[in-house]
């Protein structure tokens, strides 16, 4: 019989034996055992330090981003909704169809109002909109250097004047030269209020054009006032639409340029070289009177105007919406 050899001892005198092969290393993890607290798998179960506070802090502004969007609809649903309340009650046919009553009697209604307000739109837009336009096409098509810049500016400028500065502006301009008010003066005062916003909106949408658009239409040999206008202007039209219909909703509520320009008038008339009536000023008038009736036809122009201004923005919205959704 052959004898199993005694396992050789170390240097230190113990044994150099191997373990058992079904042993566990010191310090490892039996099979099956849950991770540990030193695991490499428990960052992603245990916080981060500071994990805590970051969502505290991002729910607490979260908060108050909604509430800063609940106090900016608190002032305008009031207003809204206590117009409504006032105004509605004086609605009806006779109102867009009738004229003022005299002083003392009651009824009637402002036709004449109704009608001068789209007239004095009318006139301001064919004044402002090709003017705005054209200087838009101009500073993002043609204008380069210190003229584009110039124009700029005083577009910029423009914006930022007050209405009844433009009214006094157009009153010396206009009113003391013919010595007399005009529905032709108040389009005027109102034409240069829509200037600058028709201007910048042109020039930005049509920077936004692809430019390959351009570069297309001048290499078919277009000439380059027909691809501004015709390729240019007609891809940006949707915006710049949306631009015209916010002008418009800004100077159909303007009533101190009106006062020194088209001052009013309580019959109908349609006449560019007479005074002529607008909501904004015939409310004013109305508001006021110490008549009740003349109080409730103002909450009632006031519900008009107010609902108007409403759907041009409510319109310009909608445009914009549709051209980014075209986009897509």
């Amino acid at each position: 019989m052959i004898e199993k050899a005694p396992p050789a001892a170390s240097p230190s005198g113990t044994s150099t034996d191997t373990a058992p092969a079904d042993s566990t290393p010191v310090g490892a993890r039996p099979a099956g055992a849950p991770p540990g607290p030193g695991s490499r798998h428990t960052h992603l179960l245990v916080a981060a330090p500071g994990e805590r506070a970051r969502k505290l802090r991002s729910t607490m502004w979260l908060w108050l981003c909604g509430l800063s969007a609940v106090v900016v609809l608190i002032p305008l649903l009031s207003i809204f909704v206590y117009v409504v309340q006032k105004g509605a009650a004086g609605l009806s046919l006779s109102f867009f169809t009738e004229l003022p009553k005299p002083v003392g009697e009651t009824g009637g209604g402002m036709g004449n109002a109704v009608v001068g307000t789209l007239t004095l739109i009318a006139i301001a837009s064919a004044i402002g909109l090709p003017v705005g336009i054209l200087s838009g096409v101009y500073i993002a098509e043609v204008g380069r250097g210190k003229v584009a810049d110039l124009v700029r500016f005083f577009a910029e400028v423009l914006s930022g004047v007050p209405s009844i500065t433009v009214g006094v502006f157009v009153y010396a301009l206009l009113v003391v030269p013919m010595k007399q008010f005009s529905a032709f003066a108040g389009g005027v005062s109102l034409a240069i209020i829509m200037i600058p916003t028709v201007t910048r909106t042109t020039e930005e949408l049509l920077r936004m054009v692809p430019s390959h658009l351009r570069e297309a239409s001048l290499a078919l040999g277009v000439p380059m006032w027909r691809t501004s206008l015709f390729v240019v202007l007609r891809t940006a039209a949707p915006g710049i639409a949306t631009g015209v219909m916010l002008s418009v909703a800004r100077i159909a509520g303007e009533t101190a340029p009106l006062l020194f320009t088209a001052f009013n008038n309580r019959f109908m008339s349609t006449r560019l070289d007479q005074p002529i009536a607008s909501l904004p000023v015939q409310i004013l008038t109305y508001s006021t009177s110490p008549y009740e009736d003349w109080q409730q036809q103002a909450w009632t122009g006031a519900l008009v105007l107010v609902v108007v201004i409403l759907m041009l923005n409510v319109l310009a919205r909608l445009g914009a919406r549709s051209r980014i959704g075209a986009k897509r």
